[in-house]
């Protein structure tokens, strides 16, 4: 799950790490009143969308009087923002955070994640911040250095050491600095965060570190134990069939395809992607529908598949291990039925009371095109398609 900038700020002060002031506007009516919450000399209007790169499509603007900012928040607000990461379609702007500007010296770059490699926590550091690092690693990967958490001693002088030598931090700049490491790490622990990324950290003018951007994703598994956090999920920001696929306890993706598929188990449905694309075709989701879909689950996924206009086919391949084939069918038949399915349909059934499953469909008398095996079903709904 991810959350705006300014949210991931407001929980960063919470945890004593320095952060610019600022004021959130969710309405355009809002703007003139978060515009004098900040003092300014310079105020810094930022688009909030769940993407990065925004100044890059017009989404950070920075100006040196109240008027500006709120004649530049006027235009953001509603604005279709494209950047790097949102791909062409852009993401409608609904909210804007007004903050002071700040006295810049020197921009650093610096996030934390899981290193699944390692089952660590590890903080990535670069001195060249306020830039692309995908484009650092390309050109300059000797520019950056990763450092390790123990999980059984956390954050040690040793780890901050070799994080201030990477940035060149000396002086009082590294007890701030060893201050900001061991509360990001506190931070990304309770909070089960799975990402957190400051681009750009910044040493300022007065020799201060202060987090001037915050990126910040939770472990989706976790947020049972964290319904502060689930309290900031911004829908409008998801896919809406994501969002109708987790009322289901389905795990969709939703992709630019013309072929969709319900399959269970991911890595099968990684394949299934896959070998669709191997025959020329192009899949239309991710769906795993899990290892004991109901009949109501099966059906709840056809009709999130068919509610994309862009399916011209579905695949269906089911490996019947803790999931009865039988089952599995019944609710194919059944949602079949009920939502009228009119594009073609192949479905690939093999495990457990696979012959019971297959005699359900042939015997439903609806126009179903069984496969033998995952090749084969991929070469028919290609065909098809």
């Amino acid at each position: 799950m991810n959350i705006h900038e300014y949210q991931a700020k407001e929980l960063f002060s919470t945890y004593n790490i320095p952060v610019s002031t600022g004021a959130v506007a969710f309405t355009k009516d809002e703007i003139e009143m978060a515009v004098s919450k900040v003092s300014g000399p310079t105020w810094v209007v930022k688009a909030q969308i769940h993407a990065g790169g925004r100044g890059k499509g017009g989404g950070v603007k920075v100006v040196s009087s109240t008027a500006d900012a709120v004649v530049e928040a006027k235009k953001m607000f509603g604005m279709n923002l494209v950047t790097p990461q949102t791909g062409p379609e852009g993401k409608l702007v609904q909210r804007l955070y007004i903050e002071n500007g700040s006295d810049i010296k020197k921009e650093l770059y610096l996030s934390c994640l899981v290193d699944r490699a390692t089952s660590k926590v590890a903080f990535i550091v670069s001195k060249m911040g306020g830039m692309d690092i995908e484009k650092v690693a390309e050109e300059t990967p000797h520019e950056i250095t990763t450092v390790f958490i123990e999980p059984s001693d956390g954050v040690t002088a040793d780890n901050v050491t070799k994080i201030a030598d990477s940035l060149n931090l000396t002086g009082s700049l590294l007890s701030e600095l060893d201050s900001l490491i061991k509360n990001l790490y506190k931070f990304f622990i309770e909070k089960d965060a799975s990402l957190l990324e400051i681009n750009p950290l910044i040493i300022t003018e007065t020799e201060k570190l202060i987090c001037l951007d915050a990126k910040v994703n939770f472990d989706d598994n976790a947020l049972y134990r964290h319904p502060e956090i689930m309290e900031l999920r911004d829908p409008n920001e998801e896919d809406e069939y994501e969002i109708e696929a987790a009322k289901y306890d389905l795990a969709y993706i939703k992709l630019d395809g013309s072929i969709g598929c319900m399959v269970n188990g991911a890595g099968l449905a990684m394949a299934s992607l896959d070998i669709i694309k191997l025959y020329g075709g192009e899949p239309a989701n991710f769906l795993d529908v899990g290892g004991g879909a109901s009949k109501e689950k099966v059906t709840s996924a056809f009709k999130i598949i068919l509610s994309d206009p862009g399916v011209k086919g579905i695949l269906v391949n089911i490996f019947g291990g803790i999931m009865r084939c039988d089952i599995i069918a019944s609710g194919i038949v059944a949602a079949a039925k009920e939502l009228q399915i009119n594009v073609p349909l192949v479905v690939r059934l093999e495990g457990t009371n696979v012959e019971e499953g297959k005699n359900i469909l042939n015997n439903s008398g609806i126009d179903i095109i069984s496969a033998t095996d995952l090749d084969d079903a991929a070469k028919k709904i290609v065909e098809l398609v």
